[in-house]
């Protein structure tokens, strides 16, 4: 049965699937961003240095990569619901028992553990998302589900404004107990697509409990365009690194802003743009992969396309309304391809091992962007000029889009007799 096919009618719990992610990928990220907002509260009451409390970023970002292919493989093998459900849990607890450390190591083990439970989310989040959405609605959730990781990215700042107001363990405390009572609306409404209403589910069914770990890395590794696909998603992560490090820096040093102005243009101006952004490109995604399977793969070719010249203005214009509006376009386009990963993802690989393949793009993705983080400072010390940055950053956004079009799934290839 081809993707389409079974698109006429969607589950009952579709979108209640996708509404109910959205909040947890809001915790997701703002639980993790927290702790980086609250640095002078946390260094004043357990003194530390400032390397110290890098490590504690770079402790949770390995740990999180690194366990983020075996996060996706436990989703395959099991339940994506009940992973996603005792994830939630442990994260939320981990959170609130951070807010009971009082000694450096005892920080860095709790952002290691963090680290841990966090890792199995996402990939089985995308999962079961593609379990409930099929060719017409797929990119639009994911879309919207990346919408809360963004908003709750953004809320993390809510860390350093609680903490300057009370405590810094009041901000985790109290959304780790959010978290922790959310599980409860998960058991009662969270589940995995039944296997009544999925296409070919007498095939389907029996694959699960046959899931190996090895098998998985065989068979995503041996299609050469899954290999393309983490080139990309890596390479795609190290241009908007370094754009969204060196953006607060090009407005204050280019348009004489002060820090506080130049970080919250920035940010806000970034985070506006890629809401517009993810859904835009979803509808629009969805709308075309109904003509050509190719079609969400030439959405982001698209996007990433019109980054370019939005970079390049960047780096030349010296009117702060046309940086402005060249920030905002690029934020709008430049998340284009995220909204379709997971989706053209699960077209070029078996889906036996979706979140497998999630999580090892999670893990290749997380691991640049902590190298990224180093190689700014390292070019921040140097003095580097950021026109030189934003060329290359033009040039990497190229590259992408050119990847991103070798990847896009064929048209000539038979349909998988398994659920797609």
């Amino acid at each position: 049965m081809s993707d389409t096919s079974a698109d006429s009618r969607l589950p009952a719990r579709a979108w209640l699937i996708v509404g109910l992610l959205w909040v947890v990928g809001c915790l997701n990220y703002l639980d993790r961003v927290m702790i980086i907002t609250m640095r002078s509260s946390i260094k004043e009451a357990i003194p530390m240095t400032d390397a110290q409390f890098g490590l504690l970023t770079t402790v949770f970002l390995f740990v999180y990569a690194i366990l983020s292919p075996l996060g996706g493989y436990v989703a395959d093998r099991f339940s994506c619901s009940k992973i996603i459900i005792f994830s939630l849990l442990v994260w939320s607890a981990t959170t609130w028992l951070t807010s009971l450390a009082t000694t450096f190591p005892e920080l860095l083990v709790a952002r290691g553990f963090m680290g841990v439970s966090e890792a199995c989310y996402l990939p089985a989040a995308g999962a079961l998302i593609a379990d409930y959405h099929r060719a017409a609605t797929r990119s639009l959730a994911n879309g919207i589900h990346l919408s809360g990781v963004m908003v709750g990215a953004g809320l993390g700042g809510l860390g350093g404004f609680l903490a300057e107001r009370y405590v810094w363990t009041y901000a985790l405390g109290l959304f780790g107990a959010i978290g922790v009572a959310y599980t409860i609306v998960l058991l009662l409404f969270l589940r995995d697509r039944p296997a009544e209403v999925r296409p070919a589910a007498g095939v389907a069914a029996p694959l699960r409990p046959r899931i190996r770990f090895l098998d998985a890395l065989r068979s995503l590794f041996g299609q050469p365009q899954f290999v393309l696909a983490l080139l990309f998603w890596g390479l795609l992560g190290i241009t908007s690194w370094s754009f969204t490090g060196w953006m607060p820096t090009y407005l204050g040093e280019t348009f004489h802003l002060a820090q506080g102005r130049a970080g919250l243009t920035s940010t806000v101006l970034i985070c506006c743009g890629s809401l517009c952004g993810v859904l835009l490109s979803g509808v629009w995604a969805d709308r075309w992969s109904q003509r050509s399977p190719a079609g969400r793969a030439w959405v982001g070719v698209i996007g990433l396309s019109l980054c370019v010249p939005c970079v390049l203005i960047l780096a030349h214009t010296a009117v702060l309304g046309v940086a402005m509006a060249s920030l905002v376009a690029y934020a709008v386009t430049r998340v284009f391809p995220e909204a379709n990963m997971m989706p053209i993802l699960f077209q070029i690989t078996d889906p036996r091992y979706r979140a497998t393949g999630l999580g090892l793009l999670n893990a290749f993705g997380t691991m640049v962007g902590g190298i990224a983080i180093y190689v700014g400072g390292v070019l921040r010390d140097a003095n580097v000029n950021i026109t030189k940055v934003f060329y290359s950053g033009a040039l990497g956004l190229a590259v992408c889009a050119v990847l991103l079009w070798v990847i896009r799934p064929r048209t000539d290839l038979p349909v998988s007799p398994l659920p797609q």
